[in-house]
């Protein structure tokens, strides 16, 4: 039987299904065999992929984890649902979820990629609130964002090198929610292929740029770049003096911006003055557990796990008075401490 050509631009069942069909066909799977292993019908996958059915979002995920796409198809179904998303952006996810390697410059806000759902919600819904993004579209594009993230965790994975200005450490979402974000900086810090530094405000004139971009490249090596106003995205590939351009100044803000480790230490200072700004009786935990460091002599504390970036710590015999706030590293320093005999044992 002659398979039907879809035109991926005909519509977005057929972008999605012109995408579900190159997925499944670089597994050498059969729509039975695909069927089979994410249980539903070979008929249903067939019109999926002639673009006659919208996707259904739970066959597209497990479709995601038997092909191995790192959450490619849930991304393309967000994106193509959207509304919300300006000019030029839904091209520049196209080659997003295939680049072999980024260079991201940002002002102002953390990067989408590495933005947790309480922050990148905060900004959504302060764009809505704005009349900038219809509110019932909020969800839509918070969705979009969060699917873009499975980038970061890709197979292989991109090199990812990311220069921020210090402007991007300013709180957002109140204070749990940035103490929750400057963490989510430190654990994708940690991965191998993800470099992140901090362009300092000390730079002032001699920043070369007042415009965020991203430079990627294709699985085939060519550069490309991306740029955004307020209106519309702008994907370049074929104007080389720009691309050049924009990767010199890369290059620059990469050789002026703190080292990767000052960057994280920058951070982890963020984190602490956070952690300063507020007493922890205005967070409200929901639940006190007894610490298994209590001892039997009358000296017992209890701890409420939960509130993103820091651990409220208090006196079980005395509820009402007053609370620490451990940050999660002055925690793990408690406890060895506490193992080693340093706070005594009567």
């Amino acid at each position: 039987m002659t398979e039907q050509v879809l035109d991926p631009t005909s519509s977005p069942n057929g972008v999605i299904g012109v995408q579900l069909r190159r997925f499944r066909k670089a597994r050498g799977l059969t729509q039975v065999e695909l069927g089979e292993l994410i249980n539903y019908s070979d008929s249903l996958i067939s019109l999926i992929e002639t673009g006659a059915r919208p996707a259904p979002l739970n066959l597209l995920r497990r479709a995601d984890r038997v092909l191995d796409t790192c959450g490619a198809l849930e991304l393309l179904y967000w994106s193509t649902k959207s509304s919300t998303l300006i000019g030029g952006f839904f091209a520049y996810i196209e080659h997003e979820t295939k680049a072999t390697a980024f260079k991201i410059y940002e002002l102002n806000v953390i990067p989408g990629l590495l933005q947790t759902r309480a922050y990148a919600s905060a900004l959504i819904n302060a764009a809505a609130q704005r009349g900038e993004i219809p509110e019932e579209k909020a969800v839509e594009r918070l969705n979009v964002r969060m699917a873009r993230q499975s980038v970061l965790y890709r197979e292989p994975a991109p090199a990812i090198h990311i220069v921020m200005d210090e402007s991007c450490l300013r709180p957002v979402g109140g204070p749990s929610v940035m103490a929750e974000q400057l963490g989510r900086l430190e654990r994708v810090a940690a991965l191998p292929h993800v470099m992140l530094q901090i362009a300092p405000c000390s730079l002032g004139e001699h920043v070369p740029t007042t415009m965020q971009f991203t430079l990627l490249t294709s699985p085939d090596e060519k550069w490309m770049a991306y740029l955004e106003t307020i209106q519309r995205g702008y994907l370049e590939r074929d104007d080389a003096e720009q691309i050049g351009s924009l990767a010199r100044t890369y290059d620059w803000l990469q050789a002026q911006a703190l080292s990767c480790a000052d960057s994280m230490s920058l951070i982890r200072t963020r984190l602490k003055e956070l952690h300063a700004m507020f007493p922890i009786t205005t967070v409200k935990p929901t639940s006190w557990l007894k610490s298994s460091y209590s001892n039997g002599g009358g000296q017992c504390i209890e701890v409420a796990p939960g509130i993103p970036g820091v651990l409220p710590v208090r006196d079980s015999k005395d509820p009402d008075g007053p609370q620490l706030a451990f940050g999660p590293e002055a925690w793990r320093s408690f406890i060895v401490g506490v193992k080693a005999g340093e706070f005594g044992t009567s």
